[in-house]
């Protein structure tokens, strides 16, 4: 066919083709012939034309045929629908392309603006006025360059413009904290904590060699040390740290890392996933609005790890000098400077920290309290809380001393304030019902006055506590007691040591430190040895080592040599339910064991820490200013321990100090000369300060020297 373009040419080929085809097939009158012609066409693969071959039966042809036919004619079905559902959205698409040039058009008519026009330009103006570096610039700039040429109804739009939006509104070099004065730093850590001057004399340094180093004009960050403050919880940690920015006059930030298990969670997502947004560092860093904030890692001691990621191994980054001025969150894929940020971690257990993140920082340990000092503490900052949460004013309600020491002394044994402040707060409540029903009962009296009526008020006043009268109520000890109830804690110690075999130890746990029992028992029956109490494989040694060498010393403890061999030996520590271990119950089962086979009691007024050896070598332990602070809580006032121990007592505080007597020992024999009363069972005299077996019982540093 000859001719110009667009005439039909081809349409007319394609007409004659299938005119022939139609025609082929109506001349064939033979249906085998029929079948086999069919085997010519080119949607046949070469395995099925085989087939069809190899078929002699024609109806078995015929059926095949008809199936090949059935499989083409529902592809092109199939095809044909999805021809006309791209053409369908093809031309919705070019509707709404039409539709939206067609409302810019009316808009710039009538003088309107853009909206998305207006939007672009807006986040165009804030990345301007952003201070970004150079490499984020120009990668803002390319992004923002692919959403003006984007379809603002496309998913990966809002994407990129999301995107955008963090860049912009990160604190690029935004700083707010002032010059450090240490002197100002001083009297905000005095005015928002008592005590604590260790603490506080550890912070002061670590501020006062910034502010050297500013002035210096050095900037090497390679050694200054991340702060990490450790102990049991309610001892002003969080606090601290609060009190620190308020010092520096810096945004403070408490990230949680409690139960934190993926590492996305401090880096960020990657973009490609849908709903992908920055880390917690970088979220934090916008809320705070500065780049220079105090960001409290709280709880890193509780962090976790799985198949997502180590997030540990991700703070590592963070915490590093040399590193986090380069830190890239992956959902940013930019470097985002972290070097003025001041972290601050704490923790209640050190050593559960995974130790890479341990040597990048210095721990500063924070002990309990004592009774004075939360009584100071109560009356400063936590009766003034609770007054407003329960609508009192201090006109109105007065909290006694005696009162509060009460509540620490018989409703709470912790290392810090917490349920001390819990306790107060159920104390004034029952204030504030009181009030409430009297105010009521003046209300409808005065009523009944103006009517003159006799009116019965219906107030149950037996339920509520009784508070003395007068122009401002006083909480005293009393009312306590009937606010709260029955005390929960009181001196176990002297009613459990009521006869031999019980002995009373001392233990460290991350809340804190606290008194523990040792029951042993001795009965007729086969040489057994059996440990109860959920006790941990080193507690279990500590348990057969002193044993051994009670067995050894029996003759001069009086002790028949045989006594072991027609005995068996029950230990037990109450407490079944929560799991023990360590070396330090040593001399607190050897002290069991003896006072079992003697029969002599031990002293209620004393507790013992200490590892044992076979030999009755008094090796030290840790964690001795912790336990001695939880003896003194349990009402405690006499502690045997290690000698090699001594030095650690300087690290209480004074008045726990001058209130126990330490006696410092080197052997099992001290430790029972000690702790064993006489047969006849007399007291021995309890003294204040270092007791000295070695020196024949002398006072060797006593209460005020």
């Amino acid at each position: 066919f000859v001719g110009p373009p667009g005439v039909g040419k081809t349409s007319l080929g394609q007409s004659i083709a299938k005119a022939l085809g139609r025609t082929f097939v109506r001349s064939i009158n033979d249906p085998g012939q029929l079948a086999d012609n069919t085997g010519y066409s080119q949607d046949y693969t070469f395995d099925e034309r085989q087939d069809l071959l190899e078929t002699f039966d024609v109806a078995a042809r015929l059926l095949k045929v008809r199936e090949f036919y059935n499989k083409q004619y529902m592809l092109l079905e199939t095809q044909a629908k999805l021809r006309q559902d791209v053409q369908d959205s093809a031309a919705k698409q070019q509707r709404e392309f039409f539709l939206r040039q067609q409302m810019k058009a009316i808009q710039k008519e009538l003088g309107e603006d853009d909206p998305d026009a207006d939007d672009l330009e807006a986040l165009r103006e804030k990345l301007a006025a952003a201070n970004l570096p150079e490499a984020t610039r120009k990668e803002s700039d390319r992004e923002l360059s692919r959403l003006a040429r984007m379809n603002n109804a496309s998913p990966e739009y809002q994407m990129v413009r999301t995107y955008l939006e963090w860049i912009a509104e990160l604190p690029w070099g935004v700083t707010t904290g002032s010059a450090i004065d240490v002197r100002n730093a001083r009297q905000v850590l005095d005015a928002d904590h008592y005590g604590l001057e260790t603490v506080k004399e550890r912070i002061l340094e670590y501020l006062a060699v910034r502010q050297r180093r500013a002035a210096l004009g050095g900037d090497d960050r390679s050694r200054e040390p991340i702060l990490a403050f450790v102990g049991p919880p309610g001892v002003g940690k969080t606090s601290l740290g609060q009190s620190i920015a308020k010092a520096l006059g810096r945004t403070f930030v408490r990230m949680s890392l409690g139960g934190v298990r993926d590492e996305a969670e401090l880096r960020g997502f990657r973009r490609t996933y849908i709903g992908s947004q920055p880390g917690r560092i970088i979220q934090e860093l916008r809320r705070a609005g500065t780049s220079d904030p105090v960001i409290l890692l709280d709880e890193v001691d509780k962090l976790g790890n799985d198949y997502r990621g180590d997030p540990a191994a991700a703070l590592l980054e963070v915490l590093d000098p040399e590193q986090n001025s380069t830190f890239t969150d992956h959902y940013l894929n930019l470097p985002f400077d972290l070097s003025s940020v001041l972290f601050i971690a704490t923790a209640n257990d050190w050593s559960t920290v995974p130790p890479a993140l341990r040597d990048r920082m210095e721990v500063i340990e924070l002990a309990g309290y004592i009774e004075d000092e939360k009584v100071h503490i109560a009356q400063q900052h936590l009766v003034p809380k609770q007054l407003r949460a329960n609508g009192l004013s201090p006109d109105e309600v007065t909290v006694e001393d005696g009162a509060l020491r009460a509540i620490i002394g018989g409703y709470t044994r912790e290392a810090g304030v917490r349920s001390l402040e819990r306790q107060i707060g159920g104390v004034l409540r029952k204030v504030t019902r009181r009030l409430a029903e009297e105010q009521g009962d003046k209300e409808t009296r005065r009523q009944g006055d103006e009517t003159g009526e006799n009116v019965d008020t219906g107030a149950d006043v037996s339920q509520s506590p009784n508070l003395p009268v007068s122009q401002s109520s006083v909480v005293t000890p009393a009312f306590v007691r009937e606010s709260l109830g029955r005390p929960r804690f009181y001196n176990e110690a002297k009613e459990r040591i009521d006869q031999p075999g019980v002995t009373t130890g001392l233990v460290w746990s991350p809340v804190g430190g606290d008194i523990i029992f040792v029951e042993a028992s001795v009965v007729e029956g086969n040489k057994e040895l059996k440990i109860t109490g959920q006790l941990g494989d080193v507690m279990r040694e500590s348990a057969e080592a002193a044993l051994t060498y009670v067995r050894s010393r029996a003759h001069a403890l009086g002790i028949d040599p045989k006594f072991f061999d027609t005995h068996a030996i029950h230990i037990h520590v109450p407490g079944g339910a929560v799991p023990k271990d360590g070396p330090s119950a040593g001399i607190t089962m050897a002290t069991a064991l003896a006072s079992a086979a003697t029969g002599r009691l031990v002293r209620d007024d004393v507790a013992m820490t200490g590892e044992i050896t076979l030999r009755g070598r008094v090796l030290p332990i840790g964690g001795i200013k912790e336990k001695a602070l939880g003896a003194h809580r349990a009402g405690i006032r006499t502690i045997i321990l290690p000698r090699r121990n001594e030095a650690d007592l300087d690290d209480l505080p004074r008045e726990v100090f001058d209130e126990m007597t330490f006696v410092v020992v080197d052997t099992l024999d001290d430790v029972l000369a000690t702790a064993l009363l006489p047969e006849h069972g007399a007291q021995r005299p309890t003294l204040n300060g270092i007791f000295d077996p070695a020196h024949n019982g002398q006072l060797v540093h006593g209460k005020g020297e």
